[in-house]
């Protein structure tokens, strides 16, 4: 891997913001430049942060329709999606609407029967039974046919959702997306969630003001999406994680709950969970429901509080979850060996076959993207059609790239980042090829292989309390403000060894090149290979995180590795 140490910046006045300098320049690098900004960064605030839900264009319209459903006791469906992302923007919204009295229903896709978004099938039967109005969250913003067919039913739609917005939208009778040009707000890159709960902002601002107080308890189900969905956490979504990792210390929800015990996962006041903790351990186990089987079983989960029947959903999600890592390696394992024979030379890898599960092929596009530092695509083979999900790196946008070869498409939506596709058999092999071209034009000149940002370069009389205190600050860490990475020269390894189940994890024990007793511990978890090789005695130069290790009421300073260099 490459190291990069990014440039310094200019800090003028750094002694007034009493922050430790190392910290304050890192802010300064991601766009916090004054104090202002600093204090609101370091600060969220709940109740002035948080924009006017009606500067979406779309809102208003969707409020006054929502209203009248209210007022006529429709019959009300949610459209939702099958990750962590639509279940908990379902969840949110059915919360919202009940305290309107209205009990809407729940629909949520078959990832592998109907793909993503809306379908033909699935209107046809809400007409048939009676549906007055739809309201998709997390999807709708491509479904122009669907949409146009909901109408000709003589149903209503609103959609609400955040992808990427296409140059053609559907005619519903309101249409939010933070992405829509004519939007006065500046909330930032909100997940579906995020909207969702905009929308019950607004509907408790017009009819239940006296609910807008509970509104933050549903700040948990809006941490986990937006985390999950890895959108940029700057702006509102800060606001939103920060306030909702406090209300997930202290959740009442019973699926939630037994969700923890099943998968031993350690979440209360005082383990105090962070957006490493849903990443890794609370989104993955909500998304396997959908990937293996059907996300309804996670959204049925997160609504239970029965603890019996919520027990036995979480267990039954907890086996979805470890089915869905053994396939996923096998899946990962069979791409990374056709990348190996096939595209060691190009700027973009994919695969496709009959037997890659639907719910696996992001997945796996995800793992061989971040080894090569490439785009990759990972298709399902049908009768007919393929169906494919997309990873890219940071330095090209995916669904431009994606829109440049629109012909070729039935349908397309995603982010930058990641994004689906799905295209007749007969055109995939022509539609590779432009994708190939497109790719390898944008990353002329550009350098491809996996770098590591270094944020800043410190000395070991900087790695202590006072320097790790104020990084924690900075949380929550994620897209748009990711953990810092700090690099650390000529230490010495006093002592190794490995650790965990299959020894897969390296502990070492440093010091540094010079007079100082002290003694740094260092964490690698699942590491490379190549670090079998290092012995006591040798000279390394460290990428770490730093962080805090408690235990029994002791806390230390411990480097987690991300990479090592032998001298």
């Amino acid at each position: 891997m490459n190291w990069k140490v990014l440039q310094k910046v200019d800090m003028p006045n750094k002694e007034l913001y009493n922050l430790h300098p190392v910290v304050l320049e890192i802010l300064f690098r991601r766009g916090v430049k004054n104090q202002n900004e600093v204090d609101s960064f370091l600060h969220p605030d709940y109740e002035n942060d948080l924009s006017d839900p009606l500067e979406f264009s779309g809102m208003e319209k969707a409020v006054e329709r929502i209203g009248q459903a209210r007022e006529k006791k429709e019959k009300v469906l949610i459209f939702g999606d099958y990750d962590a992302d639509g279940i908990t923007a379902s969840l949110v919204l059915k919360q919202a609407l009940s305290w309107l009295g209205i009990e809407a229903q729940s629909y949520i896709p078959n990832k592998e029967l109907e793909g993503y978004g809306m379908n033909m099938a699935a209107v046809e039967k809400f007409s048939e039974e009676g549906i007055n109005l739809i309201i998709t969250v997390d999807c709708g913003i491509t479904s122009i046919a669907e949409v146009a067919r909901v109408k000709e039913l003589g149903m209503d739609v609103i959609i609400t959702d955040h992808h990427h917005v296409p140059e053609n939208i559907p005619l519903a009778d309101a249409v939010i997306n933070p992405k829509l040009k004519d939007n006065t707000c500046d909330c930032g890159d909100l997940a579906g969630v995020g909207v969702a709960f905009k929308l019950a902002q607004a509907l408790c601002g017009k009819f239940l003001p006296e609910k807008e107080d509970q509104l933050k308890w549903l700040l948990d189900l809006v941490a986990i999406g937006t985390v999950a969905d890895c959108v940029s956490l700057v702006k509102e979504n800060r606001t939103l994680v920060k306030y909702g990792l406090v209300v997930l210390s202290k959740t009442r929800r019973i699926g939630i709950l037994e969700l923890f015990k099943v998968g031993r996962i350690q979440i209360d006041e005082d383990n105090f969970p962070d957006t490493q903790k849903i990443s890794f351990q609370i989104a993955p186990r909500i998304n396997a429901a959908g990937r293996m089987d059907h996300a309804k079983i996670a959204f049925d989960l997160l609504l239970e509080n029965d603890p019996v029947k919520a027990r036995e959903m979480a267990l039954e999600v907890e086996a979805h979850n470890q089915n869905r890592q053994k396939v996923t390696k096998q899946i990962v394992d069979e791409v990374l060996s056709l990348a190996e024979k096939n595209f060691k030379d190009k700027k973009f890898i994919f695969a496709r076959s009959e037997h890659f599960p639907l719910g696996i092929v992001g997945l796996a596009a995800g793992r061989v993207a971040d080894k090569y530092g490439k785009p990759t695509a990972v298709f399902k083979k049908e009768k007919q059609t393929s169906s494919g999900s997309f990873r890219s790196i940071p330095r090209l946008d995916i669904i431009e790239v994606i829109e440049e070869c629109g012909e070729f498409l039935e349908k397309f939506g995603g982010h930058s980042q990641a994004a689906g596709v799905t295209v007749k058999n007969e055109n995939f092999e022509k539609f590779c090829q432009k994708l190939d071209l497109v790719i390898e034009k944008k990353l002329e000149g550009v350098d491809v292989s996996v770098e590591i940002n270094i944020d800043a370069e410190i000395s070991a009389e900087d790695i202590g309390f006072k320097l790790s205190d104020e990084v924690r600050r900075m949380e929550p860490f994620g897209q748009g403000n990711p953990e810092p990475i700090f690099s650390a020269r000529n230490f010495i390894v006093q002592d190794l060894k490995w650790v965990g189940n299959g020894e897969k994890h390296l502990k070492l024990f440093l010091r540094p090149d010079d007079d100082s007793p002290r003694i740094f511990e260092a964490i690698g978890f699942s590491v490379p290979e190549k670090f079998r090789e290092i012995k006591t005695g040798d000279k390394v130069d460290i990428a770490f995180n730093l962080e805090q290790d408690q235990w029994n009421g002791s806390k230390k300073i411990q480097l987690k590795i991300i990479d090592l260099k032998v001298l």
